[in-house]
């Protein structure tokens, strides 16, 4: 049975989405869907940085608080300066005119190390001479035992001869003395050829000469020559001839001089404590201790001259910086003098809210403490009041720490 086509259907067409409205929906729900994960993934990467700044323990140096020394009794003040006991300026063993200067104020140097070379043209061609002369020599050596081997077997068959007396007594003589002749001349070209080899080592001694070097590990504080200046161990050629290199200072031999009235030379004594102050830096006090008393005096001047070492060298400890020192005697003025005063680093010590505070490290955490400030002295600060001596002190607490703070010990 055929469908019934004249009959009308519902219509549908009304159902249809226009493509525009299809387009502009989809494009809205995608926005809608990127925005929410990007939000989502921003919300996780915060989550984790702050679980993982959370989750890690700060890692802090710690030193000890300690005690101020007691005050001493002032015995004595001078003034002085700071001078090493190894300083050098160098020199050249021969006279020459410098080829390179490698050395330079301010530059470390160890021993043995090049600090400037001297031309060498005409030392090298010495060597290359010696040289040629030993080797001419032991070719004539060899040539001389050469020599004697065949005048020892001549010499052996006229004792062959002699005896059966084909040969005659005067023709065995004549191979005898060839034979002490050879035998001296080789002993004298022996001799030559020693020779010869001292000469060589002579040039060659002349040749590392024309090489400066540091006699010891320090710092160049003074060029004393340039490329194409001529020097000299000895003065020569008036102002024209340098009779130093570079002048060297062994950093770890600096030690203070001050010259004692010899009135009160009686007070001073070896070993005994020293304070020092450099003027470049007024409030920094270095312990120090009298290493000896140079046992002669100036009558111009009625001083005697005093050696103090420092307990510890500092690179801001230069030569010839000006010190004040004050002797001090044995015994402390009192028996509670300086025992309240305590020193940590003036990096340990932070301001917050007008108050200074530390962190005192315990069991693995940190204490936020109040305290009471000094006198500051170079790196150090003097603490009146709120740490005992033992306390053990953060040095340049990092941010974010605060009372009870976990943390771990820096290795």
């Amino acid at each position: 049975m055929e469908p019934n086509r004249g009959k009308a259907g519902p219509d549908l067409s009304a159902l249809r989405i226009d493509d525009g409205a299809r387009k502009r929906g989809g494009s809205g729900g995608s926005r809608w869907l990127r925005w929410l994960a990007t939000g989502i993934g921003v919300l996780l990467l915060i989550s984790a940085a702050v679980f993982a700044f959370k989750g890690k323990t700060p890692v802090v140096e710690v030193v000890t608080a300690h005690g101020e020394s007691e005050a001493r009794e002032v015995l004595l003040n001078a003034s002085g300066y700071v001078t090493p006991r190894r300083r050098a300026t160098i020199a050249a063993k021969i006279t020459g005119r410098v080829t390179q200067m490698i050395a330079d104020e301010g530059m470390h140097v160890k021993q043995g190390q090049i600090l400037a070379v001297l031309d060498d043209s005409d030392t090298r061609v010495r060597l290359k001479s010696a040289e040629a002369d030993r080797n001419a020599t032991a070719a004539a050596l060899k040539d001389l035992q050469v020599q004697l081997a065949n005048a020892e077997r001549e010499l052996h068959r006229s004792e062959v001869l002699e005896k059966q007396g084909v040969s005659s007594v005067q023709a065995l003589d004549l191979a005898r003395t060839a034979v002490d002749s050879l035998r001296a001349k080789i002993t004298l070209t022996e001799q030559q050829t020693r020779a010869a080899d001292e000469r060589i080592r002579v040039a060659q001694q002349d040749l590392d000469n024309c090489t400066v070097r540091a006699p010891y590990n320090g710092i160049v504080v003074s060029k004393d020559a340039q490329v194409g200046e001529m020097v000299s161990p000895v003065s020569a050629g008036g102002g024209f001839t340098r009779t130093g290199i570079a002048t060297v200072v062994d950093m770890q031999s600096l030690e203070i001089e001050v010259d004692v009235n010899e009135s009160y030379i009686a007070r001073v004594r070896e070993a005994m404590p020293v304070t020092a102050v450099l003027d470049a830096y007024p409030d920094w006090k270095i312990p120090a201790k009298v290493r000896t008393v140079i046992p002669t005096a100036d009558r111009q001047k009625a001083t005697v001259k005093v050696r103090i070492s420092f307990d510890q060298l500092d690179p801001r400890i230069l030569p010839d910086m000006g010190v004040k020192v004050t002797f001090l005697g044995d015994e402390a003025k009192g028996p509670s003098a300086g025992a309240n005063t305590l020193r940590i680093p003036k990096s340990a010590v932070r301001s917050d809210s007008g108050s200074s505070i530390v962190y005192v490290y315990h069991d693995g955490r940190v204490e936020r403490r109040a305290v009471r400030l000094g006198a500051a002295s170079g790196s150090d600060q003097e603490i009146v009041a709120g740490l005992t001596v033992g306390d053990q002190v953060v040095v340049s607490p990092p941010e974010g720490i605060h009372d009870s703070t976990q943390v771990e010990l820096k290795k």
